[in-house]
């Protein structure tokens, strides 16, 4: 058998090795499949909760229950199909459990100050410190029209303008047909070009 060199590029296993590895027990698969999708999730959970804290709380919930169940994950079947639709489903539920103590309005405690300007110091970088306002700005406003949304029409602007998937695996992530992925994305980015006119 011919031996590496050290030019070869190492392969990354599949999704498919990593929970064939798993069930199998070994646990540090799992670990790699986190690495592999927690940002991807991450940012899938944020577009249905606009609430940093709230996000980290279900990705671990995501994670959590992924693992519990693989043993009933059926191979052959997508693992990043059935991941989101975990995170999705998760974050839904989450949010739904947890609307009446929230107030409206709001993206997440803290943010804010996470995003303070430090460009202001260096009078130099005037430019890039008003740029970064506009852009705080944008996000604010941007977070504060996707919270007029629903639910499930958060989630499919997510995964298909953030996520870039098709219409195809979103509606095997949500469970309906792509027929209605496109009705609900016709009406979302119909409602966000309402709510951001004046940046768009």
């Amino acid at each position: 058998m011919e031996k590496p060199t050290p030019d070869t590029p190492i392969r990354e296993p599949t999704d498919r090795e990593l929970v064939l590895c798993l069930q199998n027990g070994d646990l540090g698969a799992f670990d790699q499949l986190v690495k592999r999708y927690q940002a991807r999730l991450y940012r899938v959970i944020y577009g249905v909760l606009l609430h940093h804290e709230d996000t980290n709380d279900v990705l671990m919930e995501t994670f959590v229950k992924a693992y519990r169940n693989m043993g009933r994950f059926r191979i052959g079947a997508s693992f990043y199909t059935w991941i989101y639709r975990i995170a999705v489903n998760t974050a839904i539920s989450h949010r739904r459990k947890f609307a009446r103590f929230r107030l409206a309005g709001g993206s997440g405690e803290g943010d804010d100050e996470e995003r303070t300007p430090e460009a202001f110091v260096d009078e130099s970088a005037g430019k890039e410190a008003l740029r970064r306002i506009e852009l705080q700005e944008l996000h604010r406003e941007l977070d504060q029209a996707l919270g007029q949304l629903s639910e499930a029409h958060r989630a499919v602007v997510t995964l298909f303008d953030i996520e870039g998937l098709s219409h195809g695996e979103i509606a095997k992530i949500l469970g309906c047909s792509e027929g209605t992925i496109r009705s609900r994305l016709f009406y979302a980015h119909k409602r966000l070009q309402q709510l951001l006119r004046n940046y768009v």
